[in-house]
């Protein structure tokens, strides 16, 4: 495959080794090791400051995330996040099958239907991923926004780790780990049925880490153990190994906490998590969930600080 010239320089290249070990240092200086250090105080999220911006996107150029706390309580506007993406600069829903007529994806338990046989659509544990991994390869989410319209009684916490700093870890581990994942066959994605047993979406085979034409890293991931077909051979295995220790450590670069309403995480396609949750008569989780295919504006790794 020809690299652009970004991507030769990029330091997720892995036989650059100079770029990576200059972006390396940057990236641990002051980087952010407690969940409190990601969340901003706004007002409504609806109108941003300047200022209110300016440190959301501080946060997302330093570890690709931010949590803000606004004034909207249980208000359902679909606007909130909406308008807080557009910010951002992204604009390209991922309107998948399952999602709302405006684009977002009302996350919140149904009990009938066909959204009840997919775990988002549950109150069940979500296991470490990123959004979008069995999209084909022309349709890959690289930003997401999660809005908290209302939380559940108990649980529905989500745990968050910076994919670079995944990539980081890894890389400093073996970096033979890297070179494996992003070989173009180390995941693959059996196709999707739909209920005339027809395939709705077919296989889709592709790397974990890959590097965008812009030089900044992508990555495609889930740990889950059903459908899903890793390449079969020990370095492989072992590099899963590594990033599922690294996922379920106790790792200063790893946060966990629970959105309450008018709370939101905004960020690049980040790891994440979700905890089994119980609903009430009163606490009903909804959260808003939007995807986009691009980055946010302003947060790669070669635009200007």
């Amino acid at each position: 495959m020809n690299l652009t010239d970004k991507q030769l320089r990029s330091p997720f290249n892995p036989d650059n080794n100079d770029a990576y070990f200059f972006w390396r240092d940057h990236k641990l200086e002051d980087y952010p090791i407690s969940l409190a250090q990601l969340i901003v105080e706004i007002g409504d999220p609806r109108k941003l400051t300047e200022a209110e911006f300016e440190a959301l996107h501080s946060r997302c150029r330093r570890a690709n995330m931010v949590i803000y706390a606004g004034n909207s309580g249980t208000d359902p506007d679909p606007q909130i996040p909406l308008t807080i993406s557009r910010r951002f600069g992204v604009s390209g829903l991922n309107q998948n099958w399952l999602a709302d007529d405006n684009g977002l994806t009302s996350l919140r338990v149904v009990n009938d239907g066909t959204r009840q046989s997919y775990i988002p659509y549950t109150n069940r544990a979500i296991k470490w991923h990123t959004d979008g991994y069995y999209n084909s390869a022309d349709r890959q989410i690289h930003s997401l926004m999660l809005h908290c319209v209302q939380n559940a009684a108990n649980g529905g916490e989500n745990a968050l780790m910076d994919h670079e700093i995944a990539y980081m870890l890894l890389r400093d581990r073996n970096p033979d780990y890297i070179r494996v994942l992003m070989r173009p066959d180390a995941m693959a994605i059996p196709p999707r049925m739909d209920e005339q047993g027809e395939v709705a979406r077919g296989t889709e085979t592709g790397p974990v880490f890959s590097i965008t034409p812009s030089g900044d890293l992508h990555m495609r991931y889930t740990m889950r153990g059903r459908n899903v077909i890793w390449a079969d051979d020990e370095l492989t295995s072992e590099a899963r190994e590594c990033l599922r220790e690294i996922l379920e450590s106790e790792l200063p670069y790893l946060y966990r906490g629970r959105l309450e309403p008018g709370m939101g995480l905004i960020g690049n396609n980040i790891l994440h998590d979700r905890s089994a949750f119980e609903d009430d008569t009163t606490h009903a989780r909804h959260l808003y969930r939007a995807r986009y295919f691009e980055r946010l504006a302003g947060t790669g790794v070669m635009d200007p600080a």
